[in-house]
């Protein structure tokens, strides 16, 4: 069970400074996302991402699924993520995420780009029964704050998060996940440059 909190940058230092967290304790981590120029994939409620992080690469594939969310993973080399992200290369062992992409999602694999990355510096540690990570995000210009606390148990999990949130005057405002926020300012900004011609 996850709990989202969006921050202001100065909610962000409270935390930091409150937990005494130091640059070292950050880790970058790098989201590049890829769709169709009209966002053919998103419109499918569907995204195509590698993440790096730690000199690993991982490309995952998220689509609707009955059940929730279906994530599909697969390990990358840094060879092949560099020819995906510059040339739309799929490696070998993406075959069948690929003919998903063609056939369940009805989208052409040729036409897709990497339409934008999104860097996270995190730092994520032990708090009561659970884990937290402080996040700093940059995409598209923007800049946001975040702080999730991941536990067991529903109920000590929000009496935790909301102490900690009331104890730092910290204000609730409820978080959508990153690459929902990265997707929604991509079509604020196409919005903005269509409404411009």
């Amino acid at each position: 069970m996850e709990f989202k909190n969006m921050l202001t940058k100065e909610e962000f230092t409270i935390i930091k400074n409150h937990f005494q967290l130091k640059p070292e304790n950050f880790i970058e981590q790098k989201n590049f996302y890829f769709d169709t120029p009209l966002l053919n994939l998103a419109a499918k409620k569907s995204a195509l991402r590698i993440r790096i992080k730690n000199h690993s690469y991982e490309l995952t594939l998220k689509q609707p699924h009955p059940d929730g969310l279906l994530e599909t993973n697969i390990a990358l080399n840094e060879k092949e993520a560099i020819a995906f992200i510059h040339g739309n290369r799929f490696p070998t062992q993406a075959d069948e995420m690929k003919e998903m992409i063609t056939t369940a999602l009805s989208v052409n694999t040729s036409e897709l780009v990497c339409i934008g990355v999104l860097t996270t510096n995190r730092s994520e540690f032990p708090y009561k029964d659970g884990m937290i990570a402080l996040d700093h995000s940059r995409y598209l210009g923007v800049e946001d704050y975040e702080v999730e606390y991941e536990v067991q148990n529903k109920k000590k999990g929000i009496e935790h998060f909301d102490a900690l949130l009331n104890h730092l005057n910290i204000e609730k405002k409820p978080a959508k996940n990153k690459i929902k926020r990265f997707f929604v300012e991509k079509e604020r900004q196409k919005s903005k440059s269509f409404g411009k011609m």
